[in-house]
């Protein structure tokens, strides 16, 4: 049996958002092609149409922005259906708007029941994760980490990778976890290709954990994958939303019915630490130094 790992990042540009962070959604193999099917069928309920194949990439930033949940707050007496019809109708205006109808625009109740139906599709899809028990692994990196000197994997990667074995390792049966990233340029593909080879082959973590994590991954088109499109709305809402231990960035109110829905995707293993004891681990972490210990340790002592 395999588990499949989808990654997207939030924040990697360290400009706007508050937090940087390195996400994924896991779910075994057999599920798949199930959850790919029911995001499909949810596109119809909200949206009264498909809307991935070829008119929209339902991409964080554009479902969640300020502007969908102001204008969602604009109309209340919207029942599901209608506001289906509605949304479907705002839809083909904004085709129209692009010279593929020929014309027209849309109406205030149509943009309000489009910006609800956008919130509501991403928490539905969040319900469909659970369902099919689904798990979240996210790195979320403090806004002023220190950042590595060295070319090597970074350590949002290796902690990523780290919870990702242990999961497999607490789930029953031979398992072994294949990980997918949304393609980068292709520059930086040959980076991260050859930085997690380094770690997979010449460190003593990665060979080990090479024995349920597949150190090749795969690289694909985020409007072309459903997963990968999920594992943007986890690392955003994240970003944007979650907070919790050490996490002290102001974040969007009301993206709090959605963090709460990411939170219950984590996991926690039970895992024996180097000093021989049983340690909880949680599939999220939060990182405040990108170094490894042995340049911080330099640093250190450079300032002594």
């Amino acid at each position: 049996m395999s588990y499949l790992l989808f990654i997207d990042e939030s924040g990697n540009d360290r400009q706007e958002s508050p937090y940087e962070v390195l996400a994924g959604i896991c779910f075994e193999d057999r599920d798949l092609w199930n959850l790919v099917c029911q995001v499909q069928d949810a596109e119809h309920r909200y949206f009264g149409r498909r809307v991935t194949a070829g008119l929209l990439e339902l991409k964080a930033k554009k479902l969640l922005k300020h502007k969908t949940y102001r204008l969602a707050s604009e109309v209340n007496d919207l029942s599901e259906d209608e506001r289906t019809a509605l949304a479907r109708r705002c839809l083909e205006q904004g085709e129209a708007r692009r010279g593929i109808q020929g014309g027209g625009g849309a109406t205030f109740r149509e943009l309000a029941a489009l910006a609800q139906a956008k919130i509501a599709y991403v928490s539905h899809i969040l319900e469909l994760c659970s369902s099919i028990r689904g798990a979240a692994f996210a790195s979320i990196v403090a806004p002023h980490a220190p950042r590595p000197q060295a070319d090597f994997l970074r350590k949002d990667y290796s902690y990523l990778f780290e919870r990702f074995f242990y999961f497999l390792e607490s789930q029953s049966g031979e398992n072994i976890g294949l990980v997918i990233f949304d393609e980068l340029e292709r520059v930086q593909c040959h980076i991260l290709l050859n930085q997690m080879s380094h770690y997979f082959r010449e460190t003593l973590k990665g060979r080990t954990r090479s024995a349920k994590v597949i150190p090749e991954p795969f690289f694909v088109h985020s409007h072309l994958t459903t997963a990968i499109q999920i594992a943007d709305l986890i690392a955003y809402i994240i970003s944007w939303g979650v907070r919790f231990g050490p996490m002290n960035q102001p974040y969007r109110i009301e993206l709090a019915p959605l963090a709460k829905q990411v939170m219950a995707l984590r996991r926690k293993m039970e895992i024996q630490g180097d000093d021989g004891q049983n340690h909880l681990l949680w599939t999220f972490t939060v990182i405040d130094d990108l170094r490894p210990r042995e340049e911080r340790r330099e640093e250190e002592m450079k300032q002594c």
